[in-house]
């Protein structure tokens, strides 16, 4: 018998600084029963990074044709395509060519870094990509505030990002490794 979806419910508060966004969010996430909550919750940490009015969240792990999250405009064209963890360069690719701009955050330690060490001369030619690795000290410690209910602070100035929740205070450390020239 199949496991089914849980569901986990967020009240997000986001302050983020350099972008001048400030808003409350509702998500709904449905946690794949593979997914880890660690995974999960660098969808959410994208989401916060990423977050706009128009921001949804996609399939993800369900579908191939759709991204962890993604944005659209009122035509229906994808403005940003949004991967969380180790897509293969083919998928990639084919985001770039939907979408004005692609997000991949990648996490897992020495799985990110071989993945990024074998797909980046590739990757390193998609003007539209840009690719954020997020250490596992970082993608650990974010796992852990994962609760069925969660009211969440988040907070991103000059590049640093803050979580708080009710019982913790955590510094997401942030690695660029390829940005828009």
């Amino acid at each position: 018998m199949a496991q089914n979806a849980t569901i986990f419910k967020i009240d997000l508060q986001i302050s983020d600084m350099d972008r001048h966004y400030y808003a409350s969010h509702s998500l709904t996430l449905a946690r794949h029963p593979s997914e880890t909550d660690e995974r999960m919750m660098i969808r959410v940490l994208a989401f916060v990074l990423n977050a706009s009015e128009d921001l949804a969240i996609g399939k993800g792990m369900s579908s191939e044709d759709e991204p962890d999250l993604w944005e659209k405009d009122l035509t229906g064209a994808v403005q940003r395509w949004i991967e969380v963890g180790l897509p293969d360069e083919k998928r990639i690719r084919r985001a770039c060519g939907v979408s004005r701009a692609v997000f991949v955050y990648p996490y897992s330690g020495n799985s990110a870094d071989m993945w990024w060490e074998t797909n980046k001369r590739n990757l390193d030619k998609l003007d539209k990509l840009v690719v954020i690795n997020i250490p596992a000290e970082s993608t650990e410690a974010l796992g852990k505030l994962a609760q069925r209910s969660m009211q969440l602070q988040c907070t991103i100035q000059d590049g640093e990002v803050w979580f708080t929740d009710n019982e913790a205070a955590l510094q997401i450390q942030l690695q660029p490794l390829k940005v828009p020239c």
